[in-house]
């Protein structure tokens, strides 16, 4: 095998950081190790993308039967722990402390006998009229990278939480108090903040006011002068201009989040107005401002905005995963075995992102020829097959089945390949 053109020392290093991954990801396996590390390794080396799971045991990284495949989904077992801490120390280091949090179904409309379905929205699917889908939904926690590619580190511990629209800020807000955490969560143009109410220093009767001048996003005259401005460029927005107005909390109601209360607190957060030159590649789109909730002992009001623009390289995340890699394919019965295999799913995204700068770039006819630095997922897994004879295996060999009256040496597999006609029985 020919490797691209690198320091060696630090291609060596990349090649055992790689390996050292595989080791602990092995380690996490505590039921069927063997057969689901060798499944992950056929999800990474299969040429196509992976529709069908059970044809991942021809892959020739795979060397049981299918039968062992089966097994080690439905009967495998993963430390859920040891895989977030695994996660965790293999980050990328020179990447900013910045992960974006998302939500993605895997939808089950037809499995009505599986527990702990849910309903959850879907942009793409509509049940009765509405965009609803059945099925299991999963929190990505990914780190996040400044520059403009669609690469992400999946993990689950992080300083400064990126969400988009739909998730309760202030019930994030109170729910993090006291966490070294910063947030940052998109707000809808309709919303109404509150100062506090100004002191009056005199002695009334009854109860004091808790909310003071009302701000609505949707109405600038309602908007004094910002705390805090930030101007910038960035070369997808142009001129970028982000407003922060500190102190501010909305009129919440005894429900949801605050439903055990009977008065609910006073959520302070950081309301920031971003506003761009243009948007990138635009079609005749109307400018949207966007109002961002922050909140946090260490805001940065640039870092909070751009933090977000990256937060939609989740979104090549779940494409991937699910065209590419496969991770909704299977039609699992039961949500412990859907949970084994997203980790599994996370491990062989995670060996692609360690395996970028050293893989060879095995590109088609008509498409340009990429740095290592620079090659996207899809590109990274079609050098894999070729970089996976290094890295060796820490899974053992099949066991050899016991020689018996009219029955052959070998394994399962090898036997089906010299005796063709031999049943499975025999």
């Amino acid at each position: 095998m020919t490797l691209p053109d690198h320091d060696p020392q630090d291609t060596s290093s990349n090649i055992e950081q790689l390996r050292r991954f595989r080791a602990g990801f092995y380690q996490c396996l505590t039921r069927w190790p063997d057969a689901g590390f060798e499944l992950v390794d056929a999800v990474l080396s299969s040429p196509a993308p992976v529709g069908s799971i059970p044809a991942l045991s021809l892959e020739p990284v795979f060397r049981r039967s299918h039968g062992s495949l089966y097994k080690a989904l439905a009967r495998g077992g993963i430390d859920a722990a040891k895989m977030r801490d695994l996660l965790v120390a293999h980050r990328p280091a020179d990447w900013p402390l910045v992960f974006a949090v998302d939500a993605s179904t895997w939808a089950r409309c037809d499995a009505e006998t599986s527990p702990e379905r849910g309903f959850y929205y879907s942009a793409s699917t509509h049940s009765a009229g509405k965009p609803i889908v059945a099925g299991w939904s999963y929190q990505w926690i990914t780190q996040l990278d400044w520059a403009h590619n669609s690469w992400t580190a999946p993990t689950e511990v992080a300083p400064l939480f990126v969400f988009d629209a739909g998730y309760d800020a202030p019930a994030l807000t109170d729910t993090l108090t006291g966490v070294d955490a910063n947030l940052v969560v998109r707000i809808r143009d309709d919303r109404v903040f509150y100062t506090d109410p100004e002191s009056t220093g005199d002695v009334t009767t009854g109860r004091p006011r808790r909310h003071g001048e009302r701000r609505k996003c949707g109405e600038p005259a309602t908007w004094p002068a910002p705390d805090e401005v930030s101007v910038s460029t960035d070369p997808r927005y142009g001129a970028v201009r982000a407003s922060a107005w500190h102190g501010l909390h909305p009129r919440l109601g005894c429900r949801g989040h605050w439903a055990g209360y009977d008065v609910p607190p006073i959520v302070r957060g950081t309301i920031i107005r971003v506003d761009v030159e243009h948007l990138p590649k635009q079609s005749g789109g109307i400018k949207k401002t966007l109002w961002l909730w922050a909140a946090g002992s260490a805001l940065d009001v640039e870092t909070c905005w751009r933090g977000y623009l990256r937060r939609f390289d989740i979104e090549h995340t779940f494409r991937f995963i699910k065209n590419t890699l496969g991770w909704t394919a299977p039609a699992f019965c039961t949500p412990e075995q859907a949970d084994r295999w997203t980790w599994m799913i996370a491990a062989a995204y995670t060996q692609l992102r360690l395996a970028r700068p050293v893989v060879e770039d095995i590109r088609m006819p008509w498409e340009r020829r990429r740095k290592p630095g620079r090659l996207t997922p899809a590109r990274v897994r079609r050098g894999f097959r070729r970089l996976s004879p290094i890295l060796n295996t820490p899974a053992s060999p099949p066991k050899r089945s016991k020689a018996g009256p009219g029955r052959p040496k070998g394994t399962q597999k090898e036997r089906r390949t010299r005796y063709p006609a031999i049943k499975k029985a025999a």
